[in-house]
């Protein structure tokens, strides 16, 4: 049985604490810490976004030097995750490069629009019958390409790149979805 600690926060018998709140935007949050809040201390945390149906996590250790944050549904990380297989590493290479270039260079409202967008994106490459060979075109072509512009210093044809397969993934898989909605509620009304 999980005890309390001095702000109401469940605390397990291995010293785990467990915060829940809701924050300014109503959105949901679970940390896990690793012991006192206020302490130095090892983290994960779930960021809930019901609205959209997805969620984000991020882990740390005690002085937050090893930061690894992760999404419900990404396109990029699905990709990243088919091209290496068994090997994948949420926290690979490409996947931290492409997080601190969105971190330090990517539009706020393009974030946003991302992660609105991105998780309709796999949910309908997901149902394609070659959705591996979509996967590999997205690794070689935007993810890879990403990288080594941002490796290069060439942050505007990364920007370019990312905004352009977001646009291009959104009107190829998720802009017929719906339009085959608006057409089912129309036929609901009529």
């Amino acid at each position: 049985m999980a005890d309390r600690d001095k702000y109401g926060n469940y605390v397990n018998d291995k010293g785990v604490t467990i915060k829940i709140n809701t924050d300014k935007n109503w959105k949901d949050h679970i940390s896990f810490y690793g012991n006192d809040v206020d302490k130095p201390h090892d983290a994960a945390h779930i960021n809930i976004n019901y609205d959209k149906g997805t969620f984000s996590t991020t882990t740390h250790d005690s002085d937050k030097s090893d930061t690894k944050t992760g999404d419900g549904k990404c396109y990029l990380t699905s990709a990243c995750m088919r091209y290496f297989q068994e090997k994948f590493d949420d926290n690979c290479y490409e996947l931290r490069v492409l997080r601190w270039f969105r971190d330090n260079f990517v539009l706020k409202e393009d974030i946003e629009h991302y992660y609105e967008i991105a998780p309709m994106i796999v949910e309908a490459i997901d149902k394609e019958e070659k959705s591996d060979i979509i996967y590999n075109y997205i690794y070689d072509n935007i993810v890879d390409y990403c990288v080594e512009q941002i490796e290069q210093g060439n942050y505007n044809s990364a920007y370019k790149r990312y905004k352009n397969s977001v646009i291009a993934l959104e009107e190829q898989f998720v802009k017929p979805i719906l339009q085959q909605q608006n057409i089912k509620k129309l036929k609901i009304v009529s």
